[in-house]
């Protein structure tokens, strides 16, 4: 049962980090695609930056695996990609406005362009939208879940049954590292409140949903990975702060998630939009 209980958590682990590697990719391409980081409230990716480095951190500090230090080196280098997708984006558009002859009301800024495109756009055409994404967004979910049962197999068939990533940072917890568990843990709390405030301004333009949806397979496979290893009290005290990081934020991206659907279904109230977009750069 223990040998079971053992493999259960290695592939909810690796699962767990499937997510992780591509849950920033999403939102850096809809970034790209879009010349414009306003989607994002730059608060949620300092504070999310500040909760990656305490995972970094933790990492180093209690001699887990290359790879988890790696992985935390990778997180913190995506948030500074969407940082600086924010500022770069800020700076293009105010040289473009800067040498403009135009007259600001004919400018075509985010504002007016969201404007626009939702002035053409239809119920049943976003039922249609929705229903695609929905798809393909669990076509992109069933990859992952395969990619990292593959790579548990994979990595059992090198390591000859030494410990996953994630296990190992169970039995290197001290004072120091829980410190840093609970910092990173509120963290990662309190970096979703403001965009969730900044959405309401926005209506989840410019935001991609796959950064919310793989991030709550993220922690729930994360959480369920601790779990699954034991439920043992003293052991569950040591990781509660893991278990409070990963667990808790996932209500709070069901929230994002359901502010998505809310905006997807129902037409956009154009002038809160006007107001809320061309006040982002302040968020």
């Amino acid at each position: 049962m223990a040998a079971e209980s053992e493999v259960a958590s290695s592939v909810l682990g690796w699962i767990s980090i499937a997510c992780w590697i591509i849950v920033y990719s999403p939102q850096i391409l809809e970034n790209y695609q879009l010349q414009s980081g306003e989607g994002l409230s730059l608060l949620f990716v300092y504070v999310w930056l500040l909760g990656d480095l305490c995972n970094l951190v933790g990492a180093v500090m209690g001699e887990l695996l290359p790879t988890v230090i790696l992985l935390g080196l990778y997180y913190t280098v995506c948030d500074s990609i969407l940082l600086l997708q924010v500022y770069y984006y800020r700076a293009k558009r105010r040289r473009a406005t800067a040498i403009s002859s135009l007259d600001t009301e004919d400018f075509p800024t985010e504002a007016s362009h969201l404007l626009d495109t939702s002035a053409i756009s239809n119920h049943a055409s976003r039922l249609d939208s929705m229903k695609k994404r929905t798809l393909r967004y669990a076509a992109a979910v069933i990859f992952v879940i395969g990619a990292g049962v593959m790579a548990y197999f994979i990595s059992d068939s090198l390591s000859n049954g030494t410990e996953s990533p994630h296990s190992q940072k169970k039995e290197a917890l001290d004072w120091k590292i829980q410190i840093i568990g609970w910092t990173s843990a509120v963290s990662y709390l309190g970096a979703r409140i403001p965009q969730i405030l900044k959405n309401l301004k926005t209506r989840c333009e410019g935001l991609s949903p796959a950064l919310f949806l793989f991030a709550i397979m993220g922690n729930i496979t994360y959480a369920l990975s601790i779990c699954v290893a034991s439920t043992d009290r003293e052991y569950l005290i040591k990781n509660a702060s893991w278990l409070a990081g990963s667990a808790l934020t996932v209500f709070l991206d069901i929230l994002v998630l359901g502010q998505f659907f809310y905006y997807g279904l129902f037409p956009k109230n154009t002038e809160a939009l006007s107001g809320g977009v061309m006040s982002t750069e302040s968020t």
